[in-house]
């Protein structure tokens, strides 16, 4: 199993969200599931996922049934499916406290200037933790 990818910006997350996702499609990494948070719940971005892919979000409450037929599947599941559906999505709770977890224990802060060492330092930050929570027992 790999680890989640890491993206950084210094602009915004959905830079960092972009950037990562360029990463995943350069590598040529399939992911078997995603969890994304409100901001990304539109069509548009869950479109943007292959077939093989499982996309959980909490719709916004505007939401409608237009867009790539990825979303109506999406869409469909959360309906059917509910509780099933928000534990599923609810996940994504571990990759939250583990975040917390590394702020706490390296700082809130990157101490670096330069955007090249920041990103260096965020990915190894993250690199770190996936690789201590993929080997502890």
């Amino acid at each position: 199993m790999l680890p989640p990818s890491v993206g950084s910006s210094t602009k915004s997350e959905k830079d960092a969200y972009d950037r990562a996702m360029v990463l995943l499609s350069s590598m040529d990494i399939s992911l078997a599931s995603v969890r994304l948070d409100r901001y990304y719940s539109n069509p548009s971005d869950v479109g943007s996922f292959g077939e093989d892919t499982s996309v959980f979000v909490i719709p916004k409450s505007n939401a409608t049934l237009n867009g790539p037929w990825k979303w109506k599947e999406t869409m469909i599941q959360f309906v059917a499916n509910t509780m099933y559906y928000l534990k599923e999505y609810y996940r994504r709770a571990n990759s939250e406290s583990g975040f917390a977890a590394d702020k706490k224990m390296l700082g809130w802060s990157i101490a670096q200037k330069r955007e090249d060492r920041i990103e260096c330092a965020d990915f190894s930050i993250g690199l770190w933790h996936n690789l201590f929570n993929l080997y502890t027992p």
